[in-house]
């Protein structure tokens, strides 16, 4: 039982749209892989005993203990394995529902696909699942709660905590997206030139100089002492030697705290003696070499948030704590506090495990207690000297309870500092009491405070304080998100790619785009390669420049990783043809087809997914759309259009020479084929498919006509424009054609274009490609020998484990068949191949290079053109 390949998808995907987080494994279960749950002795009953939580999993029963039923009644050890990936998950704080497997094409191997919420979690899981349903075929011994362990460590270092993840929350529930900053803990919200950032609590907008002074505890308390706000009567000191004039000026009770430091690490209250007071001075110099020394205030401690400039919350925090039985001992009574359902390992729950450290074991010292000792019953016994709840502190609600004064002393505090999120640490003996009045005072002002008291506290309303911070980065005139093109198929998404982002440019958007040769910014190429997938795509929607996106996505990106994005506006797939099957499980054109689709099913309700009406497959991708959907076709009389606009749909279509819309029933005329340069004259059939497509992504983007019309003639194909794509070279004596078409579909569009071009000899320099099917190769080879009268078979750089001889014997198999005495010639090097063909084309020939580095060959025809024309001017 092993894994044999692992993929992960972060974007709507092949197998989900819905659950876009999800792991799909290919396993090989070996010698049980016909062996059923039932078949082996004790699984079920070991099953139920080592993952009792695992009752709640519902399965195709669709009851509580279904997954149980089926376990006993007998089911596959794949299921197993899914179940137990996601139920290791859940037991650490990480709760995953999603899953499925069903068998793969090799015997014995099933694909088993399950949901994550951290992707290092859901890798984890996935090899732990394998070793846990091993052990439990094996009936070995296993410690499952060690890999729980294991995984609540990667949720600790992976996950968003409480107060950023309530902030993500808030924005996916209002369509935002959101995007990670690799590397950080930075989160962007919404795209392009619309993105705000959050780090924490801490947002773009927060201003840096305010962050300066709320980290200077000192400089903090003067600005709020200046401006006649409470703050506890205090000094600075640096080394021990102060420590006694310190003393002396505040006097007992006092706090020790670095100057610099946050979430109460390196604090002591409550101090009476010196002892004590020099043992705070050195525990808060391990985190500042300035330490405060200042009065301590009797009372509670209270948290006020302020959003914006607006009161939001308060809560009252206690430091963690036991309260004695006068039975049990002091470490029995954490543990049995411990046991709250509601308590887990650092931010995973609403409360947090109370942990035995130094700062509790000097407590108990000061108090002449051990954890062995006993207390009272009803004796309450604090364990921390701070509040936080990281440490195991609660925390209640008390926002209805705050005195109108001290809602208005926050307010003031928190533009006194300059802090647009501002939490404020407050001890008085009661917060429904003006604190001038109460003898209270402002003890913090923190620059990032955390929510969980307030989204999640102990007692009391809970309070959605993301709310305001999604209100004040978004205000209801800011749009979070930008335009998004996406495009696939099989053919031309890169020529309507580019048409489209032209088009985009054109109206003046500021436009980003991928494409199979690169990234573009503002038609600055900045990455070069193939860039279709979900990296290139949040490359472009990090951009900070970009108002509009044409995203090319091609089927690798989705079938290794997902989308980059969650939604499109619209959705183009050109059409679908046999190419690239037999990879990656994808194996006939229906499942090709179900990968494309995963683009029209990312659109919006409000958007458009674009569709060809001319292909059987892509038509049929319009059932069970939640979008708008919009068709194109060469033909206007075909019924599949007929039918749609007849319903009050849209549609683009190719008639009597022209390109034009049809909505509803009446007619759009938006120019004549001939006239738009990527037709070529209205020769390349393709091409207008390209463009019906192109048009309708304008026209639903609300482009003017006359506009569409323009950016279409003002497109001029082209080696730097479309590379690779319908390049046309005019030799003195014959014409050249670099395309970069490398599966059947595509030597068929442009055979169909060369049937519309006159020439004395037509020439094809093609190659076949390690990585598709035999039948493939034997194709290119049938219809090579359909359109030209001359071929030159070459070979790629990367042959992708096959030989060249090999494919070059299949494409001469193809070629017999249709014609046994076609001339054809054999040079392996692609650049020989093409100078071959160049150096022996006579006047009137047509040659056609289908070229797999379309760069060096659109350079290698550029020098033998400037070499010709060169030789024409001295003639």
């Amino acid at each position: 039982m092993k894994v044999v390949e692992q993929r992960i998808m972060r974007g709507p995907n092949y197998w989900s749209v819905k659950h876009p987080k999800i792991i799909v494994l290919k396993v090989d279960l070996g010698n049980v892989a016909e062996v059923k749950t039932n078949e082996i002795p004790g699984f079920a009953d070991r099953l139920e005993a080592w993952f009792p939580g695992m009752y709640k999993h519902r399965s195709t029963e669709d009851i509580d203990g279904g997954f149980f039923k089926k376990v006993r009644e007998g089911t596959d050890l794949s299921k197993v394995i899914q179940h137990v990936a996601l139920e290791l998950q859940t037991m650490a704080g990480m709760d995953s529902g999603y899953g499925r497997s069903c068998p793969a094409e090799e015997p014995g191997t099933y694909t088993v696909i399950f949901s994550y919420q951290e992707e290092q979690a859901g890798e984890y899981a996935a090899n732990a699942a394998i070793r846990v349903t091993r052990a439990l075929v094996a009936n070995e011994h296993y410690d499952v709660q060690k890999e729980v362990a294991e995984l609540h460590e990667i949720r600790e270092s992976a996950h968003f905590g409480p107060s950023t993840q309530s902030i993500v929350d808030e924005a996916v529930s209002r369509g935002i997206p959101y995007l990670t900053i690799p590397d950080t803990s930075i989160i962007q919200l919404g795209y392009g030139v619309n993105q705000k950032r959050i780090q924490g609590t801490l947002t773009c907008s927060t201003g840096m100089f305010a962050v300066e002074i709320a980290g200077d505890k000192d400089l903090t308390k003067r600005m709020l002492h200046d401006s006649g706000v409470p703050v506890p009567h205090g000094v600075i000191i640096y080394d021990e030697k102060e420590l006694d004039d310190a003393i002396e000026k505040v006097g007992y009770p006092l706090v020790t705290k670095p100057l610099d430091s946050h979430q109460g690490k390196g604090a002591s209250i409550n101090i009476n003696q010196y002892k004590d007071a020099l043992t705070g001075f050195k525990e808060a110099q391990k985190y500042s070499k300035a330490v405060i020394v200042e009065r301590f205030i009797a009372g509670y401690d209270y948290r006020l948030l302020v959003i914006n400039g607006k009161f939001v919350a308060a809560a009252k925090r206690t430091p963690a704590a036991v309260t004695g039985n006068g039975i049990s001992t002091i470490r029995e009574l954490i543990e049995e506090v411990n046991k709250d359902p509601r308590r887990g390992v650092g931010h995973e729950k609403e409360l947090t495990m109370i942990h035995i450290d130094k700062d509790t074991e000097m407590i108990l010292e000061n108090k002449g207690l051990t954890l062995d000792s006993v207390i009272p019953a009803g004796e309450e016994l604090f364990l921390k000297t701070t509040a936080n709840l990281s440490t195991g502190g609660t925390a209640m609600d008390v926002t209805d309870l705050c005195d109108e004064y001290n809602i208005l002393m926050a307010e003031r505090i928190a533009g006194i500092i300059g802090l647009n999120v501002c939490g404020i640490d407050v001890m008085t003996t009661d917060i429904a009491i003006p604190l001038n009045e109460a003898g209270g005072a402002v003890i913090e002002v923190n620059a990032a405070p955390g929510f969980r008291m307030h989204i999640s506290p102990t007692e009391g309303l809970a309070r959605n304080v993301a709310e305001p911070v999604i209100d004040m980065l978004f205000p209801a005139t800011c749009k979070p998100s930008i335009p998004i093109v996406a495009i696939t198929g099989t053919n031309g998404k890169t020529t309507t790619s580019r048409l489209i982002a032209h088009m985009v440019k054109y109206m003046g958007y500021r436009v980003g785009f991928t494409t199979t040769d690169g990234i573009y910014i503002q038609e600055k190429r900045l990455v070069k390669g193939d860039t279709t997938g979900p990296v290139s795509t949040e490359f472009v929607l990090r951009d900070p420049t970009v108002n509009f996106a044409v995203l090319e996505c091609a089927r690798g990106g989705m079938l290794r990783s997902g989308l980059g994005f969650r939604t499109c506006d619209v959705g183009i797939v050109t059409n679908v043809a046999a190419d690239h099957l037999g990879l990656g499980g994808i194996n006939t054109v229906e499942d090709m087809a179900k990968v494309k689709s995963v683009i029209p099913r990312t659109v919006h309700k409000d958007g458009y997914a674009v569709l060809n009406a001319d292909d059987d497959h892509t038509y049929k991708m319009a059932d069970g759309l939640d979008c708008k959907v919009a068709f194109f076709s060469l033909d206007e009389e075909n019924p599949r259009i007929l039918e749609h606009i007849a319903k009050g749909g849209l549609a683009a279509v190719y008639e009597n020479g022209y390109i034009s819309i049809y909505k509803n029933t009446y007619k759009i005329r938006i120019d004549r084929a001939a006239d738009i340069p990527l037709t070529f004259g209205g020769r390349a059939l393709f091409n207008i498919q390209n463009v019906l497509a192109a048009v309708l992504a304008g026209y639903v983007s609300k482009f003017d006509i006359d506009d569409i019309k323009m950016a279409l003639r003002t497109f001029i194909p082209s080696a730097s424009k479309t590379p690779g794509r319908m390049n046309l070279f005019q030799f003195p004596n014959f014409e050249v054609l670099v395309d970069y078409a490398h599966n059947a579909a595509g030597l068929r569009a442009v055979g169909e274009f060369l049937k519309r071009t006159d020439a004395t000899t037509k020439i094809g320099v093609i190659a076949g490609i390690g990585d598709r099917r035999d039948e493939d190769t034997r194709e290119l080879g049938r219809l090579a020998a359909e359109f030209f009268d001359e071929i030159i078979i070459r070979h790629d750089r990367d042959l992708r484990g096959r030989t060249g001889e090999e494919l070059n014997t299949l494409i001469k198999e193809g070629i017999e068949e249709v014609d046994p005495n076609k001339k054809v010639f054999e040079i392996s090097n692609e650049m020989r191949a093409i100078a071959f063909s160049l150096e022996h084309a006579k006047r009137g020939s047509f040659v056609s290079i289908f070229t797999d580095d379309v760069s060096e060959a659109i350079k290698m025809v550029e020098n033998f053109k400037t070499i010709q024309d060169r030789r024409v001017l001295v003639d």
